[in-house]
């Protein structure tokens, strides 16, 4: 695939630089790459103080709005660079507002253009090119939304595309489509199998459905419990989650997290408390996405303008500490964050049976109570009940503490290491832009025993 030369900018951005380079300017570009190379060795700490280089990690992003797969990614990109690897994030849209929020990483902004409509299709225009340029060892795959892309670079780049490692981070089931497109998503998730290179999963209930979905061999699926939290975020979860911050009326405070979305199923939560709401209950969606307006109207239909709250986007730790129970409601997940993050906190969780995963997250019934999906008669009398069996706070604790930062980022370093021993998927070693792969791997292995 050839695209037209742009005139357009990439801005990278890090903690010595913020530079840009014109494409049409090959001195300026020369000079913006090695000033970017300066930049991030200058704020990254070598593996070893010899000769040989860190290991190179390439992953991308659409934008920093908050979202569980973005969230995760730059933490342990932060992670990997805090223990010695060299990485690049290429980020699709900046917003100043939420990276404010993001970690301090070399990120790369993709300009904006009037002729590539869409932010797949621009970030496809520019990946081939900065991978190319920013030459990883591995690229990482952050999510499901993102391994289109991992498909597009393999066919783009052929045995020139380092190899990739991509985290499943939805359920592949998908009992919420029809029987035509559930068809058509299964034919998808084998024409992945066939090019990413290594699959990880978030709980050991995903591996062997990952391994059917995707049609592939059992050692090319590794199992990482999902790191959404840091050890510092877990202590003060679990600290401040009992204490409960005072409240301004006696009710129940039940509390939903996530993007407002059709996946998230917002509306029948909505319709399952107004079955079983008192007057001075209250039921807050912190979150924002295209469903907002149809969502306030069914608030508005329900009467519960005075119940039911939609702040948009916040500190979900601050909301934990004030909820009395949480909720979620969606049609399909991996193993979600957010329900980790309401174990660290101590709350009497109501989930739907939305992945595979659920079940061994919630301690098989011990940890939360799980619905079937789509049932608003059967969520409402959960939600109603959440609060009247004791729960367990250490135990809780001791489950939330198995999705920490800490474990799961250098669980990811092994596999990537692994990967990089490992013949590619034709049972050759790819070009990797004239680097061998077996070298690359005994250099970064070299480097990390010394």
């Amino acid at each position: 695939m050839r695209f037209r030369r742009s005139t357009a900018s990439i801005r990278y951005d890090g903690k010595a630089n913020d530079l840009s380079c014109r494409r049409r300017n090959p001195a300026c570009l020369r000079e913006a790459a090695r000033r970017h190379s300066s930049a991030q060795k200058q704020s990254i700490m070598p593996l070893r103080s010899d000769t040989r280089r860190p290991m190179r990690i390439l992953t991308f992003i659409h934008g920093f709005e908050p979202g569980g797969v973005e969230k995760v990614a730059l933490r342990l990109v932060s992670a990997w660079r805090d223990s010695g690897a060299a990485v690049s994030i290429i980020v699709g849209k900046d917003n100043a507002d939420y990276r404010a929020a993001a970690p301090a990483l070399p990120y790369a902004f993709l300009p904006e253009s009037r002729w590539i409509p869409g932010k797949s299709l621009k970030m496809l225009r520019w990946l081939p090119g900065l991978i190319r340029r920013h030459r990883p060892d591995v690229i990482f795959v952050g999510g499901n939304t993102y391994t289109i892309f991992a498909v597009l670079l393999k066919l783009l780049l052929g045995r020139s595309c380092p190899p990739i490692v991509a985290k499943v981070s939805n359920d592949l089931g998908r009992d919420d489509m029809g029987p035509l497109s559930r068809f058509f998503y299964r034919k998808w998730l084998r024409i992945q199998g066939r090019h990413i290179d290594h699959l990880v999963g978030m709980a050991d209930a995903n591996r062997a459905e990952i391994v059917a979905a995707f049609d592939v061999a059992t050692e090319r699926v590794s199992i990482v419990p999902d790191p959404a939290l840091s050890a510092a975020q877990l202590d003060l979860l679990s600290s401040r989650g009992p204490l409960r911050i005072d409240r301004s009326h006696s009710g129940q405070t039940f509390l939903a997290v996530g993007r407002l979305v059709q996946q998230k199923n917002f509306a029948l939560l909505i319709e399952a408390f107004a079955d079983i709401a008192r007057a001075d209950d209250r039921l807050v969606i912190l979150g924002e996405g295209v469903q907002r307006g149809k969502l306030e109207r069914l608030v508005a239909e329900l009467h519960l303008e005075s119940q039911v709250s939609l702040p948009g986007h916040g500190s979900a730790d601050d909301w934990l500490a004030r909820a009395d129970t949480f909720v979620l409601s969606s049609d399909y997940e991996g193993v979600p964050a957010v329900v980790i993050e309401a174990l660290a906190a101590g709350l009497p969780i109501v989930a739907t049976q939305c992945s595979v995963a659920m079940s061994e997250l919630l301690g098989n019934g011990r940890l939360g109570t799980l619905v079937p999906t789509g049932d608003r008669e059967a969520f409402g009398h959960a939600m109603r009940q959440a609060n009247a069996s004791p729960i367990s706070l250490p135990d809780m604790k001791r489950q939330a503490a198995r999705f920490t930062i800490e474990k799961g980022a250098p669980d990811y370093l092994d596999i990537f290491r692994r990967v990089l021993e490992s013949p590619g998927l034709d049972g050759q070693a790819p070009d990797r832009m004239r680097d061998n792969r077996a070298s690359v791997a005994r250099e970064v292995l070299a480097a990390d025993r010394l």
